[in-house]
């Protein structure tokens, strides 16, 4: 039994060497709307209409779009993605926040408390919001055959080798595991643009 174990753990060493390729997903600026605040933005029982489906399972871009207002600037147009969650989070840059005047902190999805507030303006009216404007930490979604696979378990981080022209080495990505998710390793456009990445290119975990 022990030298069971001991083969097992010798090819997932052998497999976290030859399992390269992670795909990248690469974010724009965008918004998770609340019920409520899509109420406040859109109308009573208005909905979001699907433009497109993402990578991942029951996540789809719309068509509706909000008007951010900070203290020093304006960004129009900036996409809604579905479906509904619990409290409206917007993901931006460090470059869309400088522009907004407002304090740009990294955070993993949900993680809201003390994150700094914005105005989002729709068709039918504004909300003020207290917080809910985050900088999203690089992050790779995968499922738990997949964290076997890497051997890595949910909420470890590592870095991430990219190669090419401009290529580096990624550090502080977090893995988030779940087995709805799909292998996809997530960077917001600065990132991407400043390594030469699209939505064609790879990486490879190094921890």
């Amino acid at each position: 039994m022990k030298n069971m174990e001991n083969l097992e753990e010798i090819l997932n060493i052998l497999l976290r060497g030859v399992n390269k390729g992670i795909p990248v997903g690469i974010s724009n600026r965008h918004i998770h709307l609340s019920r409520k605040d899509m109420d406040k933005l859109f109308g009573e029982e208005a909905e979001l209409t699907k433009l497109k489906d993402l990578s991942q399972v029951g996540q789809f871009a719309a068509k509706e779009v909000v008007t951010l207002c900070g203290p020093k600037g304006v960004i129009e147009k900036v996409r809604v993605l579905g479906p509904f969650r619990g409290e409206t989070q917007i993901e931006l840059s460090m470059g869309d926040c400088i522009k907004l005047g407002i304090k740009g902190e990294v955070r993993l999805s949900g993680n809201l408390e003390n994150s700094s507030g914005i105005t989002l303006v729709g068709p039918k009216g504004a909300i003020e919001l207290s917080r809910g404007a985050i900088i999203s930490q690089r992050h790779i979604h995968m499922n738990e055959e997949d964290g076997k696979k890497y051997g890595v378990s949910n909420g470890d981080i590592v870095s991430v080798k990219i190669d090419g022209v401009r290529g580096g080495v990624l550090n502080n990505v977090s893995i988030r595991i779940d087995n709805l998710f799909k292998l996809e390793c997530h960077l917001d456009i600065e990132e991407a643009n400043c390594l030469g990445l699209n939505p064609k290119s790879k990486l490879e975990i190094i921890k």
